[in-house]
């Protein structure tokens, strides 16, 4: 495949975040009065005044994963993936998940489908210490076409706890956390690999389907909040969608990766397969880092006592952008 691979397979990372922009431009109202938004749209979660605490909002899904769900028949994991892609997002500004509502958009309903989409999403709520106190089932015959699993979380914090990368300066160490395998990101481009690379049933060297692999949950990390009650953490990313791109969300200084972790064997195979440059693959997917915290660089130690499989994997520097081995990813 090309350098625009991914948009080849269906998804125009540039024309996304274009659009984005196109519409937070026209969202110019502000609330009056208590309880108004703090900071900008654009950070991973966005804030609500609440005295001396915030309140903060998620809104994610599953994507086209559910896609490989389909045709795995298999639905039990996918409400993980669901839970695990909002409360990651609240987890990097040090925001406690507190409650989820989920919503269904599909062309017909399943009661077997539900059931298992509805064990995933308990999972999930068990695995974040949320209460799922609500939701909405929506058929839409001749707009949606299958299902879409989608959610929104609520998270809250004392104010002066919030973690929004603020304090990040160069010569900070990039602490990154394994992922468990593709999250729920960049399956657009998995999915057309895979089927031009014999199907979802194709074995791996791990002796799993392709299938199987790629229905891996999303990996929840709680521990985060432990974390930040014992280390002075400056800033975390959550590497979803754009890879190490997300990382420019969190400051204006730039991201060096000089030894990062060591992909999966599922985004070897998905490299090899569909002949991938590695700048679209870690402008695509996690590449077996889903989380990373940045810390001075005398307590990055203490972050990888405290979180199994972590390691320092780069360094934040005074030139902006991101860098994997000192070559820009664009």
């Amino acid at each position: 495949m090309t350098e625009d691979a991914y948009r080849e397979a269906g998804v125009d990372i540039d024309l996304e975040t274009a659009a984005v922009k196109s519409l937070i431009s026209n969202l110019s109202f502000r609330r009056s009065g208590q309880n108004r938004m703090l900071g900008s749209v654009g950070h991973y979660a966005g804030l609500i005044d609440f005295g001396e605490k915030v309140l903060a909002l998620t809104v994610d899904g599953v994507g086209t994963k559910m896609l490989v769900a389909d045709h795995m028949h298999d639905w039990s994991t996918v409400g993980i993936d669901c839970i695990a892609m909002n409360v990651n997002d609240l987890y990097v500004m040090n925001l406690e998940p507190v409650a989820f509502v989920d919503y269904v958009a599909t062309d017909h309903l399943d009661t077997g489908k539900m059931a298992q989409i509805g064990i995933g999403l308990n999972e999930g709520a068990k695995l974040a210490n949320i209460d799922i106190v609500g939701g909405e089932t929506a058929t839409l015959r001749g707009l949606v076409n299958g299902l879409d699993l989608a959610g929104t979380c609520l998270g809250m914090q004392e104010k002066n706890k919030v973690v929004n990368g603020e304090t990040i300066m160069p010569g900070d160490l990039i602490v990154g956390v394994p992922s468990s395998g593709i999250h729920s990101n960049g399956l657009t481009l998995a999915r057309k690999v895979a089927e031009e690379h014999g199907g979802y049933e194709a074995k791996l060297g791990n002796g799993r389907t392709l299938g199987a692999e790629l229905l891996t949950p999303t990996r929840i990390y709680h521990e985060s909040l432990t974390v930040n009650r014992k280390v002075d953490v400056h800033g975390m990313c959550h590497v979803t969608g754009g890879g190490l791109l997300n990382f420019t969300r969190l400051s204006k200084y730039g991201f060096n990766f000089s030894d990062p972790l060591s992909p999966q064997e599922i985004f070897r195979w998905i490299r090899e397969s569909g002949k991938i440059q590695d700048n679209i693959m870690y402008r695509t997917f996690n590449m077996g880092m889903g989380y990373a915290y940045i810390v001075a660089p005398d307590r990055a130690g203490d972050v990888i006592r405290e979180v199994p499989g972590a390691k320092v994997v780069g360094e934040v520097t005074e030139k902006p952008g991101v860098r994997l081995h000192g070559d820009m990813v664009t």
